[in-house]
């Protein structure tokens, strides 16, 4: 079984910074994508980055450039999520998302986290 477990979240003040963490455990051979996506009560899930299994290539939503950061430890099957400046609208739970290889030559799976809420008072 493979498991994403994120971390981080809460509650900040507007202007204010948090941090998240997800950790995928479990059968992995190896992890291509990772990143983080997000979903405020009444609307869609949206992303909000991604980064390549290098490491080196990241994509930002146009609402989070210039203030969130994405980065992965590929020792750790870790991706962080760096967010600064934050503002009310950011408020949603956001997940944690990676593609995973379980055995060599097999097929890729996506898997999600549970969810950790950041919530954003202004």
């Amino acid at each position: 079984q493979v498991q994403l477990v994120e971390s981080g979240g809460g509650l900040v003040q507007a202007g204010g910074s948090l941090s998240l963490s997800c950790a995928a455990s479990g059968s992995i051979f190896s992890v291509s994508a990772m990143g983080w996506y997000r979903q405020a009560p009444g609307k869609q899930r949206e992303l909000v980055a991604t980064i390549a299994s290098g490491g080196g290539t990241a994509t930002y939503a146009d609402s989070v450039k210039g203030r969130f950061t994405i980065s992965r430890d590929n020792v750790k099957n870790t991706v962080y999520l760096q967010m600064n400046s934050l503002k009310p609208e950011d408020t949603a739970v956001y997940y944690c998302h990676a593609v995973i290889t379980k055995r060599n030559y097999g097929p890729s799976f996506s898997y999600w986290g549970q969810g950790t809420q950041v919530t954003v008072s202004s």
